[in-house]
């Protein structure tokens, strides 16, 4: 599904794309489009686009094609979505201790939706770090 998504083939168009955004949160999945990991992200975010339309726009950013931002965010997964609100980067504390990004494909719709919801509010509200809805740190269970 990551070509029905608008891709950001460029730093320039990813810089753009984050500062020109006045009154959404600026969602972007960095990634390559042919990791599996990715394409099933991509299919979530595809799916709640028009869910969401009214306070989040979402970009796809090739990371083997616009390998500007690797290093200054730190993007060694093999997909990463991280949320921008006027021209400032949002954290999000998920409970994994990394609170810049989300580093794993989260396919459940409502979930998703519910984080792009709980960020928005806390960027209107002037937040920089929002709790995430749901604890993710048991994620993986030894």
């Amino acid at each position: 599904m990551s070509y029905l998504l608008p891709h950001l083939k460029s730093g320039w168009h990813v810089d753009q794309a984050i500062m020109s955004e006045e009154d959404r949160v600026v969602l972007i999945r960095f990634g390559r489009d042919a990791d599996p990991t990715c394409m099933r992200q991509d299919e979530v975010l595809y799916r709640i686009a028009e869910k969401v339309k009214n306070f989040a726009v979402i970009y796809l950013v090739d990371i083997d094609e616009v390998p500007d931002f690797n290093k200054m965010y730190e993007l060694y997964d093999p997909c990463t979505v991280m949320f921008f609100f006027r021209n400032k980067h949002m954290m999000i504390d998920l409970g994994t201790g990394n609170n810049n990004k989300i580093n794993w494909a989260l396919e459940d719709k409502q979930e998703m939706i519910d984080i792009i919801e709980t960020v928005y509010k806390g960027a209107r509200k002037g937040r920089g770090l929002v709790i995430s809805p749901k604890d993710y740190s048991t994620k993986y269970k030894y």
